[in-house]
């Protein structure tokens, strides 16, 4: 992990923003590629005074937003041929796609912002929104306002802590379990606010 680490303080530093960006664009798509290891590393570089860390973040959450974008673009394009061709070898029928298709009509944003926040989840999101051919546009801000919440966590844990590996994944552990926890309260708020809007027959 040190080596990783070094290696991407190393690649960041040549690379610059751009750097960071391609890095958290894989870390979305398809390719994922650890953000714990990204961001921290640049968040180290901000504190040394090589690069400006609210310049880290938002390149960091442009690069998220453009990974999950391709992965909506990938699944909006081809996930419902597949779907309606191969989807009964896995228990996929054009019934079910059309409940995904309900569900996130109905709670796509919520669902967008709070998968951004959950580990295993944040980078395969897009794919049921890109199914469900969600409104891209509320796909993006939502999208954008969860990755740069998770973006701006680990860069600033990197500004402070720098890359002392048990120390980060330490806190990283500690904030994965709070941002679990925040999810499930702003879940359970959606939820009851969804029950009072709902008119009385």
């Amino acid at each position: 992990m040190k080596e990783i680490a070094l290696w991407i303080v190393k690649t960041v530093g040549d690379m610059g923003y751009a750097g960071i960006f391609f890095l958290m664009f894989l870390e979305s798509s398809f390719f994922p590629f650890p953000s714990e290891v990204v961001m921290p590393p640049a968040g180290y570089l901000a504190a040394k005074g090589e690069m400006s860390l609210i310049g880290a973040i938002i390149a960091g959450s442009l690069g998220s937003l453009a990974g999950a974008l391709f992965n909506y673009a990938v699944s909006y394009k081809l996930g419902r041929p597949l779907i309606i061709k191969y989807g009964r070898w896995v228990f996929l029928s054009e019934a079910k796609l059309k409940k995904v298709e309900a569900f996130f009509e109905e709670h796509g944003a919520i669902s967008t912002f709070v998968g951004r926040l959950l580990p295993g989840i944040r980078q395969y999101i897009s794919l049921p929104a890109g199914l469900a051919r969600m409104n891209i546009i509320t796909f993006s801000v939502y999208t954008f306002l969860g990755a740069s919440i998770w973006v701006t966590i680990l860069a600033l844990l990197g500004y402070l802590v720098g890359y002392n590996e048990k120390l980060l994944e330490r806190h990283i552990h500690t904030v994965t379990l709070l941002l679990i926890a925040f999810s499930a309260v702003i879940v359970g708020f959606y939820l009851l606010f969804k029950k009072k809007s709902k008119p009385v027959v």
